[in-house]
């Protein structure tokens, strides 16, 4: 069995080591870009180049490093019927779910004011929460988004979600399809996008959509940039329908410095580190993946390439 790593790390050896530990019986290669082929059975990629395709037309399946997979399905040349497996979990789900409690908390329990209070040695007390006036809208059901979606309501938080397909979760709401998207937006104040990344969802954070969230909106995007339609933003805060977004993801990362996201103190940058991967987790996951699909045993995780994820 041999293994092709390809992810563009300066280090390869960080994860081409433990995977040859995992993977005793493995002959396991880094992709070198000018490189012969190697007849790879695997590849363990991240933003591969579509020359990998042409030089290793033989490979059984792709393991992603990731969960999101877009930029995998955007090459060109992958084949239809080729293996694409994405990563599930290993660690992120729990992250994303800190995060977004964290984004949230920042907006409900009013922490700004509190800091401000402090920058000008004020003791005040504001009036304590009150969570019925804090409904969240959690769009994507996936496992990241089900973690997510239980963990806020767990905290008594009024949580509704919204996915593709019909979804049941204890304690959530759940809407489905375009049919129960307004419904579902004109109960949410808080609006978490946690979808991946296909044609349908595209742009999907957009001005009409944003305009329809409940008075004091709050968008907190951990999905794609590509969801994001940026002018629409701006313009959903400067006719007052979104008090403040925290973004973590964006169409061009880094942020450019010119950007007008930088000078808006209504919005929240973080540098795409709202889940980040695990690599003891994640090769856990694939080398035993790997190993379960050679011997022809099942796997999860396996794309639907038409869907999209």
């Amino acid at each position: 069995m041999k293994i092709l790593f390809v992810a563009g790390d300066p280090k390869p050896e960080r994860w081409t080591i433990p995977i040859q530990e995992l993977l005793p019986e493995a002959e396991v290669h880094v992709w070198e870009p000018n490189g012969p082929a190697v007849n790879a059975d695997y590849a363990i990629v991240w933003q591969p180049p579509a020359e990998l395709f042409e030089r290793e037309p033989q490979l059984r399946a792709v393991f992603n490093l990731g969960a999101g997979i877009d930029g995998l399905l955007a090459i060109p040349n992958l084949p239809a019927n080729l293996t694409v497996v994405r990563l599930e979990d290993a660690g992120m789900s729990v992250q994303m779910a800190e995060h977004v409690l964290h984004q949230l908390l920042e907006a409900s329990r009013d922490m700004e004011t509190y800091r401000a209070q402090q920058r000008q040695g004020i003791w005040k007390i504001h009036r304590p929460i009150k969570r019925s006036e804090w409904p969240v809208g959690i769009m994507g059901l996936g496992h990241i988004g089900k973690r997510v979606a239980t963990t806020l309501a767990n905290l008594d938080y009024r949580v509704n979600g919204w996915a593709r397909s019909h979804h049941q979760l204890a304690g959530v709401e759940c809407f489905a399809g375009e049919q129960d998207l307004d419904r579902f937006l004109g109960a949410t104040r808080v609006l978490v996008n946690t979808l991946p990344l296909t044609d349908a969802t595209r742009d999907i954070l957009n001005y009409d959509n944003l305009s329809k969230l409940l008075p004091g909106a709050v968008v907190i995007n951990v999905g794609r940039g590509e969801h994001l339609v940026e002018a629409d933003l701006l313009k959903a805060i400067d006719d007052g329908h979104v008090a403040s977004a925290s973004l973590d993801v964006f169409r061009q990362e880094p942020l450019p410095a010119e950007h007008p996201f930088w000078a808006r103190p209504e919005i929240t940058i973080t540098p795409h580190i709202s889940a980040r991967t695990l690599r003891d987790a994640t090769l856990e996951q694939i080398t035993g993946k790997i190993r379960a699909h050679a011997n022809g045993e099942a796997i999860t995780g396996i794309v639907d390439i038409s869907r999209g994820y």
